[in-house]
C-alpha cells in the first residue's frame, strides 16, 4: 500500500477543473499507466480571471499533480479562445479586498503559495496559452517551466495603470526572460504584446497558429508576421498593423475561426518528450534551471505581500474601484489630475477618493 501525500482527500473543484489524460508518446500512441495533469482555469465570462477560491484550489491541483506518480507534466491552461487568464478578479478586487489592507495581505499569501507551488513541482509544468495573458495570469504562465501559446494570444502587465505593481512575480521573472531594457518596458508601461512579440524577445517557447480560415491555418492576420525591419531599419515583426493592412487584417480574422487542435497537439508533443527521460534526473533538471527564479522569488515575495496590501489602502483602492465603477477605455483614474492633487499635497481621504472617481 503506497503512501498519500497528498494534503488533503476528495477534493471538490469549484472554479477549476482538474483532469488526468493519457500521455503520448512524441508519436502520438498512448503510453499506458501514464497521463498528464491539465488544470483549466474555468471563469470564461470574467477573462478567466482568478478569485480567492480559485487560488486555493489551483494550489491543491498543483499540489495533487507533483504527488501523483503517474503524472508526466501539469498543463496549466483555461476554458475557450479568449483568454488564458486576465489576472485577478477586479470585482472581488474593487468589492472586497479596495481599502482592506489586511484582507488583501493573507490573499497575497494564497498567491505567493501558488507561484511557490508551480517552482517547487516534481513534475514539469506547461502552460498552454490560449489566450490573453495578463497581469497575475502573466505571474502565472512566466512561473511555468514551458509556454506554448496561440499565436493570437496577448501578454503585459496592468499593475501601475490599475493601482498596483506587477509583484507576484513579473519583477523576478521578466529580465531573466527578456533582459532589462524590455523587461522594465513591459512592467511598466503596461502595453499588449502579440504572441509574435513575446516570442521573439524570448518570453515563449513557441507559438501556433489557431485561426482557421477556408479550411487552412492562417497566422496572427493583426500584426506583421512576415518580415523583420521596415523601411528605416526598425524591427517590426510581431507589431501591430497600421491602416489598410490592419483594416485587410480585421476582416481575415471576421471570416475565420479559432481552432486549438495544433496548441493542443503540441503541448502533448511537449509532454511526450518529456515523458521520454529519466524521471528523477528531469526533476532535478528543472530544480537546477529554476533556481535562477526563486533566487529572485524567495528573496522579494515576503516584502512584496507587504507593500501591496499596504498599497490597497490608497492606489489600489483607487484603481481597482475605478476600473469596476467606469466603462469601456476610460476604466482608469485621470492620472494628471491625480498627479496633480498628489502635488498639491492632497490627502487620500473620501473626499479624495470621490474625485478620482
Amino acid at each position: 500500500m503506497l503512501v498519500d501525500h497528498d494534503i488533503t482527500r476528495r477534493v471538490e473543484y469549484r472554479t477549476i477543473r482538474y483532469e488526468k489524460r493519457p500521455c503520448l508518446s512524441p508519436t502520438g500512441e498512448s503510453l499506458d499507466g501514464l497521463h498528464n495533469a491539465w488544470i483549466w482555469l474555468e471563469n470564461e465570462k470574467e477573462l478567466n480571471s482568478y478569485t480567492t477560491e480559485t487560488v486555493k484550489e489551483l494550489v491543491l491541483a498543483l499540489r495533487s499533480a507533483s504527488n501523483d506518480r503517474s503524472v508526466v507534466a501539469t498543463v496549466i491552461t483555461a476554458a475557450g479562445t479568449r483568454a488564458f487568464c486576465s489576472g485577478g478578479n477586479v470585482r472581488e478586487y474593487a468589492e472586497y479586498y479596495a481599502g482592506r489592507p489586511q484582507e488583501y495581505r493573507q490573499y497575497m499569501r494564497l498567491f505567493n503559495d501558488l507561484i511557490t507551488a508551480i517552482l517547487h513541482s516534481d513534475k514539469p509544468v506547461v502552460n498552454r496559452v490560449n489566450g490573453l495573458r495578463v497581469a497575475g495570469g502573466q505571474e502565472i504562465g512566466l512561473a511555468c517551466d514551458f509556454s506554448i501559446a496561440s499565436d493570437l494570444a496577448r501578454f503585459g502587465q496592468a499593475g501601475p495603470k490599475h493601482g498596483s505593481a506587477p509583484l507576484g512575480g513579473s519583477t523576478d521573472f521578466l529580465p531573466l526572460y527578456l533582459g532589462f531594457d524590455a523587461a522594465i518596458e513591459s512592467a511598466t508601461l503596461c502595453e499588449l504584446w502579440s504572441a509574435h512579440k513575446a516570442h521573439r524577445l524570448g518570453l515563449l517557447g513557441r507559438i501556433v497558429p489557431v485561426l482557421l480560415v477556408d479550411g487552412r491555418l492562417t497566422p496572427n492576420p493583426l500584426v506583421v508576421t512576415d518580415r523583420w525591419l521596415d523601411e528605416y531599419g526598425r524591427i517590426v515583426l510581431g507589431e501591430p498593423k497600421t491602416g489598410r493592412d490592419l483594416e485587410e487584417g480585421k476582416a481575415l480574422l471576421a471570416r475565420g475561426e479559432v481552432s486549438l487542435s495544433l496548441l493542443d497537439r503540441e503541448v502533448e508533443t511537449l509532454c511526450g518528450k518529456l515523458a521520454m527521460t529519466m524521471p528523477e534526473c528531469l526533476t532535478r533538471t528543472l530544480e537546477s534551471v529554476r533556481k535562477h527564479k526563486l533566487r529572485h522569488w524567495d528573496g522579494n515575495a515576503e516584502e512584496s505581500r507587504a507593500w501591496l496590501a499596504l498599497n490597497m489602502a490608497m492606489e489600489g483602492r483607487a484603481g481597482f474601484r475605478a476600473f469596476r465603477s467606469k466603462e469601456g477605455a476610460k476604466r482608469e483614474v485621470d492620472f494628471a489630475d491625480l498627479r496633480r492633487k498628489i502635488a498639491e499635497g492632497r490627502a487620500w481621504d473620501d473626499a479624495f477618493f470621490q474625485e478620482l472617481l
